[in-house]
């Protein structure tokens, strides 16, 4: 597939009266507007009044009086295959949980099946506000999930998960180790770049216990000579890792270490289980990892140590993992959770509602190696934003913070309260009815009255039902 051609007609928005999270490297917040020309963003005004002036007649002007716009959330690990297994595998700790629930599922996927999934965990995404994804597919039909990105307007990093080891994979979801690597690298020439760069590609063994040393040295190998993103697992679960010590008699990280894997292109979901020297081969590495907390508790995997991470310098970006083993797909539940969790262990300034609010945003583009383009509200950035309604009874925002806000020449003490109170109410009170619309490259793909644009909400429920039963129709024969 070929990249995109852009219209030859230019495209302008001007978002106004919002109040701007823009999380740059200041983490500005002010009262302005925002014009947007072909997916870009061209210019951002700090003001008071509703308007800018001399706006074209061909212009499309977006109200945002009452709303704060921020950029569109990040999640840096999920599984769009799974969403048609949610609430069908529950309280089981992980190996269970894969072997006895979810390899049968996926297993049982077809393209259709899993376009259906897709599409119905890219529902959710949209309409709660994540805009961009680092999605670990299933073995077959990966070109499923890519259709449904292209399809719904979401920005999504994917790859095509790899199981090629002969001992510890099921055989109705290994492959040979050729024949796993062939279609990874295919699906990259096809897609990667695709949509003006809305899509990438990304490599994705599933985890150390179920690929090969031949499959992970190709993996890192390819990494380097196309600078792609590798996604997979690591040391999520006690039993996980000594069955890697078992299987290659060192720690998970150091073996992934050895074989070239740890860089700034390597993105490791949960890493709970970490020694001393694994922390700092991912420090010295740039490796990045993706906290999950709901899917860490459902699962009872434990608690990564997410704040001694950070401290560290280690880049640590958040995701939601899949439907099935959280059961929601949802950011503010997992920026939510994320504040709260460590605070008891490490004290209350542990994790402030700005650094999780940076997990979800920033943190997340750069573990993606999407932030010279996406994580932050700055001029010459793609337009993927996110506007939210915090005016309601059970989110509201404080009078002071606002009337802070509206004073000409705000002091530093009424810009920190606007912040502060910002942060707080996005990462411990919104919740996904607080969307009011979604955006990616410009255009909104998501409005809270008109729906998912390009997915028919009723049409796609029955399409679910249609696709479980024959799923479970298929594991019961």
């Amino acid at each position: 597939m070929k990249k995109s051609a852009r219209s030859n007609k230019t495209e302008s928005t001007w978002i106004v009266g919002a109040h701007i999270v823009t999380q740059n490297a200041k983490r500005d917040v002010f009262l302005g507007n925002i014009q947007i020309v072909d997916g870009r963003i061209a210019k951002i005004t700090k003001t008071t009044k509703n308007a800018p002036k001399n706006i074209g007649k061909n212009t499309r002007v977006i109200q945002a009086q009452g709303k704060v716009v921020l950029p569109g959330f990040v999640q840096a690990h999920i599984h769009l295959c799974q969403t048609l297994f949610r609430n069908q595998a529950d309280d089981l700790e992980l190996l269970d949980w894969l072997s006895k629930r979810i390899w049968v599922m996926e297993a049982a996927h077809t393209h259709e099946t899993l376009k259906t999934s897709a599409l119905l965990g890219i529902h959710e995404l949209l309409s709660s506000g994540t805009t961009c994804i680092l999605d670990m597919g299933t073995v077959r039909h990966t070109s499923a999930i890519f259709e449904a990105v292209r399809d719904t307007g979401i920005r999504a990093s994917v790859g095509k998960c790899l199981m090629d080891h002969p001992k510890t994979t099921p055989p109705n979801l290994r492959e040979s180790t050729r024949d796993a690597l062939a279609e990874a690298k295919l699906l990259h020439k096809i897609w990667h770049g695709s949509q003006d760069d809305r899509i990438r590609v990304s490599y994705a063994p599933r985890f150390v216990i179920s690929c090969t040393e031949e499959l992970l040295s190709e993996v890192a190998r390819l990494s380097r000579e196309q600078d792609a993103i590798i996604h997979t697992h690591a040391s999520e679960n006690l039993k996980e890792i000594q069955m890697v010590k078992k299987l290659v008699n060192c720690e998970n990280i150091e073996y992934l270490d050895q074989l070239g894997l740890t860089s700034k292109n390597l993105v490791l979901a949960h890493c709970i289980w970490l020694k001393p020297n694994e922390m700092e081969l991912l420090r010295r590495s740039g490796t990045h990892v993706v906290h999950c907390p709901s899917s860490n508790m459902k699962l009872a995997s434990g608690l990564a140590r997410v704040p001694e991470m950070q401290k560290k310098g280690i880049n640590v970006a958040l995701g939601a993992d899949g439907a099935p083993c959280n059961n929601n797909l949802n950011i503010f539940g997992e920026m939510r959770l994320a504040a709260l969790l460590h605070k008891p262990g490490n004290g209350p300034k542990s994790m402030r509602a700005q650094t999780v609010l940076d997990m979800a945003t920033r943190d997340g583009a750069k573990a993606l190696g999407w932030f010279d383009d996406i994580g932050s509200i700055e001029v010459g950035k793609k337009a993927d934003l996110v506007a939210l309604d915090l005016m309601q009874p059970e989110n509201t925002l404080p009078a002071p913070a606002l009337f802070s806000a509206r004073k000409s020449g705000p002091k530093s003490t009424d810009t920190d309260r606007l912040r502060e109170a910002i942060a707080s109410s996005i990462v411990y009170s919104a919740q996904p009815s607080h969307v009011e619309w979604t955006m990616v490259d410009g255009k909104q793909v998501y409005d809270r009255k008109k729906g998912v644009n390009a997915i028919a909400r009723a049409a796609l429920v029955k399409q679910v039902h249609k696709a479980q039963l024959e799923i479970w129709k298929k594991i019961q024969s």
